[in-house]
């Protein structure tokens, strides 16, 4: 099972057409090499309204085992053998969001001997990833964390959106300086699912019109300094969160 005190909210932004070519590449060669060194890869996504966007997470146990795992990969012989073809897609793979779980009980529970294998096809069946990202105007303290997780959550889950998982900035100093993460920002980011865009469509409409709903996201405005920012992706065909 997934244990990510610590996780990575990775994006990538790819020169146009490369995509594909990146996620063959990670997903024939990268996916167990990384788990072997000590990660957890939850999840690959094409961003479906940027051709050019790939999407990623990995967990850690906490921000040691981050360190001594990250070191052992890339300074490993399938990074060292692969690193040319994956970096020739990327134009930046700087975004990226180092996170912590907003409770003990809200990190990823996934079993990865569930993952699928090589010979698996894009046709495979899976479930549009939903990833909302909420800036904050200040870091999440215990207040926060009690009213998000108390009178946010309850409300999404009754309108057909329960949580995968949700997480905090994780404010620990990035200690593996080789690969860089977005820094001075304060945000909440939680994922669920749906079957396909429409119903995502649906259940935002459904929001809209539920005043018990409009009332709990007015109080949670004036916890953000912004609006939140919405990805809506299509797990890969290895992706374990599906």
């Amino acid at each position: 099972m997934t244990n990510c005190a610590v996780l990575e909210l990775r994006q990538y932004t790819l020169h146009p057409g490369a995509r594909d070519t990146l996620i063959d590449i990670f997903e024939r060669e990268f996916i167990e090499a990384q788990e072997e060194a000590g990660m957890q890869i939850i999840g690959q996504f094409r961003d479906l309204h940027d051709p050019n966007r790939f999407v990623w997470l990995r967990g850690f146990a906490d921000m040691r085992a981050r360190r001594e795992a990250l070191a052992s990969f890339y300074g490993g012989p399938v990074w060292r053998a692969h690193c040319d073809a994956a970096n020739a897609t990327m134009i930046d793979s700087d975004d990226v969001l180092l996170l912590r779980p907003l409770t003990e009980s809200t990190a990823f529970a996934l079993n990865a001997a569930q993952r699928p294998p090589h010979s698996a096809s894009d046709n495979t069946t899976s479930r549009l990833t939903v990833v909302t990202i909420y800036p904050l105007s200040a870091p999440s303290d215990e207040a926060f964390s009690t009213f998000f997780d108390r009178e946010i959550e309850p409300l999404l889950a009754e309108h057909g959106a329960p949580p995968l998982a949700t997480f905090v900035t994780e404010y620990a100093t990035n200690d593996f300086p080789a690969l860089p993460v977005r820094e001075g920002e304060h945000v909440l980011v939680r994922f669920t699912t749906f079957a396909d865009v429409l119903e995502h469509g649906r259940h935002m409409e459904t929001l809209a019109q539920s005043s018990r709903w409009n009332d709990a996201a007015a109080t949670l405005s004036r916890h953000l300094s912004g609006e939140p920012t919405v990805l809506e992706l299509a797990p890969t065909s290895r992706s374990l969160l599906r």
